[in-house]
């Protein structure tokens, strides 16, 4: 261990063995222990109960009323974004489609400096598999009300996710799920490592902007998706198992620190030149 990290990590693992002492709720790292939100999905429960959701149809306003002038900002930001699918931007954005893991753990190791994985850091993993859960489903009760038809179908061209297509048709487009949760994790990770704050909001950002460049989402989806994202956040403040495993997982950053467990330098470098294509881009 670097002599520079050894007060931080002493201090974190202090801090985790004291709650522990005092009775704090035992955050789990097994899926099988969470549960899934059904059988074989992949996709793990949430730290909050339904009736524990921001409310997503009381938080955001309607979307753009066809002809108005908001919709033609989302009709300008659709061709700006969806220019960038031909090229790196574009691969970006469709790795970014990707929720499922052990996969969708990289999407912001970069950002974080760190390896995130189920045998690392179970803590960090768990925190991004249930906040997933958590911050995506804030977003339905607008999403079921509205049921705003996406921007590759009212364009009739095609996304960067062609395999997703069949599905995105017959799920409302507003507001964004994976726009909520990239800046739900990109908070979260701010709280568990709030040095590394500027790149993974960064990259939080960048998330819900992938969603525009696959052509699957308007900048308005975008833009309310975030406001949900940091809704949940928000009301996972509160949660004492969502608080329990974020101070473990503080523990595991420190450590893969100290040990010198970094994301390739050349998927990092890939990645910011990729990203740097739309940085000047709304939303």
């Amino acid at each position: 261990m670097h002599p520079q990290h050894l007060p931080i990590a002493a201090a974190l693992a202090g801090t985790l063995l004291l709650a522990a002492c005092a009775g704090a709720p035992q955050a789990p790292t097994s899926a099988a222990e969470v549960g899934e939100l059904r059988p074989g999905s992949g996709y793990l429960k949430g730290y909050l109960g339904r009736d524990e959701l921001p409310d997503s149809l009381a938080l955001v306003p309607p979307p753009p009323a066809k002809g108005s002038a908001a919709q033609a900002d989302d009709d300008a930001a659709y061709r700006a974004l969806t220019a960038l699918q031909a090229g790196p931007r574009g691969v970006q954005a469709a790795k970014d489609a990707n929720l499922k893991f052990p996969a969708a753990a990289s999407h912001f190791a970069c950002a974080l400096g760190v390896q995130i994985s189920e045998q690392a850091t179970p803590n960090l993993n768990m925190l991004l598999r249930r906040t997933l859960a958590d911050a995506g489903f804030s977003t339905y009760k607008a999403k079921d009300h509205y049921q705003r038809t996406r921007p590759f179908v009212a364009f009739d061209a095609p996304s960067c996710t062609p395999a997703d297509e069949p599905s995105l048709r017959k799920d409302g487009s507003y507001p964004s799920g994976h726009s909520a949760l990239g800046w739900a994790w990109a908070l979260v990770l701010t709280q568990a490592a709030p040095d590394r704050a500027d790149a993974l909001l960064q990259r939080g950002r960048a998330f819900g902007q992938s969603r525009g460049v696959c052509g699957v989402h308007w900048k308005s989806d975008i833009l309310a998706g975030r406001m949900m994202g940091a809704a949940a956040v928000a009301r996972l403040q509160g949660n004492a198992v969502y608080q329990a495993q974020l101070t473990a997982a503080k523990v595991e950053i420190a450590r893969q620190r100290a040990s010198g467990h970094v994301p390739p330098a050349a998927d990092c470098t890939a990645e910011a030149q990729a990203l740097g294509l739309s940085s000047a881009l709304a939303p």
